[in-house]
């Protein structure tokens, strides 16, 4: 809204509302009157978040935190003591290290998603030349792989919605916002740099900013330039099987290197291991290589899809369709009661995707997994959802890696349940909450590709997920009139919401028995969704930094 140079901006104004067919002219008069002054006072002025008040949907408005500059220093200190206003924060970021011209080795960084990619990021930006290596291939090559299995029913193992340049993310709704702490700004830094690399600038003042699919490409490609023009090298095709550990009496590692599915040996004594949640092959191997891993919780579900034109109305009142206000969203909790092991259950939904689609996202053979996934226009007919149970290790009981064999479960059952071919099991909500199997879909139109087959998902869920969600249906219809509706479809299986190990690490963001070890984002369960994973990257850079400037004694 606001363009052009802004020196730093000396005042934060919050908590401004305006109706939605208000104009520039208004948020500028709006932010006078909270100052209490004329507007020659304002040197300069900038959003620096939007939101969407709709509480009440008769009357929706947008909340403004409005960024400015006065033209007068000591009505600057006057005014900041005003209600609604304050000093603005220093958001800048600031690189912690500079390389030294001569390393030993340079810093290894496993994983292209969004942690892999900012620790790459910054690692380049401070100069210490990263090397980047990615199992799975560019995000062009990945894409026509990916489609292969939406369109075709051709699985790659190697290069999917999980793995390839981009991580998972890539194939997602795009949301860049969490609920993350961050007194750092961190996340700042994250949505300058997508800027940079070709997002719109509605990005950095948006309450719930997304990019989609299509832009995610672009901008992955862009950042992948800006990290080789700084001396950092990307590695496609580069698998890592093993790691060489060098192990005292006590169990205490140091990283001596990395070994790739070729046979190579790559000498590497500080390594980011940003793998992602699905990455199943390489928590075996931590667990096989002594690194400390645990179990942890994560979810299991379905998608469930409905009219979008049913969520807008609900959440929009009668200005569902206005263009100011795009596709709505929503974001549902329910604590079970229950009676049986459904009990104190937490139902919820998960990645959110307006005007999306389902897709395939299973990265093994013989299994089916759901996720959803949206372009920036968030223009297609459906609304999407997570619709998922939370579970726990005692769920799932026989070790490190019981969490892992437990999601392959069921994602087999999945598999089978649709045919065998890659295609979905899906159940209308109406025969799910009689107990009945599907025998055909109703006015709602799946959007899951290879394809769907109407069925029990009863076949491809624990018998507790099956009763917490009948649970919760009714509970969430009575939040957003219509979202059990007989007619929604519900696609099986959603197992990957995180990762079911967590790489546990300490305050200097090293392995706690592996020294040079950096697990990182997802993969390592230090993060969820595109944002926070960015920033656990540019942390662990950090760290990492630091440590190679100020090696420990």
């Amino acid at each position: 809204m606001y363009t052009g140079a802004m020196p730093q901006p000396m005042l934060r104004l919050t908590e401004i509302r305006l109706p939605l067919d208000h104009d520039e002219a208004a948020l500028r008069a709006a932010v006078c009157e909270r100052l209490g002054a004329d507007a020659g006072l304002l040197a300069d002025m900038r959003v620096f978040r939007r939101a969407v008040d709709a509480r009440k949907r008769s009357a929706i408005r947008f909340t403004y935190s409005v960024d400015v500059t006065l033209s007068d220093a000591a009505s600057t200190a006057r005014l900041a003591a005003r209600p609604g206003v304050r000093p603005a924060p220093d958001i800048a970021y600031r690189f912690v290290a500079q390389a030294p011209d001569h390393l030993a080795h340079r810093p290894v960084v496993i994983g292209t998603g969004p942690c892999g990619l900012f620790a790459g990021l910054l690692l380049a930006q401070m100069g210490f030349r990263p090397l980047i290596l990615e199992r799975g291939r560019v995000v062009r090559e990945r894409t026509q792989d990916t489609w292969a299995l939406w369109r075709r029913g051709v699985l790659d193992p190697a290069s999917n919605v999980q793995f390839g340049e981009g991580g998972a993310g890539t194939f997602s709704d795009g949301k860049l916002w969490s609920q993350i702490k961050d007194p750092d700004h961190l996340g700042r830094k994250v949505l300058e740099e997508f800027v940079r690399a070709g997002a719109p600038e509605e990005i950095l003042t948006a309450a719930h900013p997304h990019i989609g699919t299509f832009r995610l490409v672009t901008m992955v490609e862009r950042l992948r330039a800006t990290i080789e023009g700084l001396g950092g090298e990307y590695r496609f095709g580069a698998e890592v099987v093993d790691l060489l550990i060098e192990r005292d009496e006590l169990g205490a590692g140091q990283m001596q290197g990395v070994v790739l599915a070729s046979g190579e040996t790559i000498a590497a004594d500080h390594v980011v291991l940003a793998i992602g949640h699905s990455a199943r092959d390489t928590f075996a191997m931590l667990e096989r290589q002594g690194v400390h891993v645990e179990a942890k919780p994560f979810s299991i579900g379905v998608r469930i899809e409905h009219p979008q034109s049913l969520i807008d109305r609900n959440r929009w009142g009668d200005f569902a369709g206005n263009p100011k206000l795009g596709a709505a969203e929503y974001k549902l909790v329910h604590h079970c009661v229950g009676t049986g092991a459904e009990q104190g259950r937490t139902v919820y939904s998960f990645c959110m995707c307006p005007g999306g689609t389902v897709v395939a996202a299973t990265s093994e053979l013989g299994r089916v997994v759901t996720n959803g996934m949206s372009q920036y226009s968030r223009n297609e007919r459906n609304a999407n959802s997570g619709l998922v149970v939370g579970i726990a290790p005692d769920d799932f009981p026989g070790g490190v890696m019981a969490g892992v064999a437990f999601q392959r479960h069921w994602e087999e059952r999945a598999f089978a349940a649709g045919g065998g071919t890659y295609a979905a099991p899906v159940q209308l909500v109406g025969d799910f909450l009689a107990g009945r199997p599907s025998t055909a879909i109703g006015s709602v139109t799946p959007s899951y590709r290879p394809g769907v087959k109407p069925t029990d998902l009863s076949l491809c869920l624990p018998d507790f997920a099956v009763a917490a969600i009948r649970e919760a249906l009714p509970a969430f219809a009575r939040q957003i009139e219509g979202y059990a509706m007989d007619d929604a479809v519900m696609t099986a299986v959603e197992t990957r919401t995180s990762a079911p190990v967590r790489t546990t690490r300490g305050a200097d963001f090293q392995s706690l028995n592996t020294k040079g070890l950096y697990p990182a984002g997802e993969g390592a369960g230090y993060a969820g969704g595109i944002l926070s994973a960015g920033v656990d990257g540019i942390k662990v850079a950090e760290a990492v930094a630091l440590d190679l400037v100020s090696p420990a004694a």
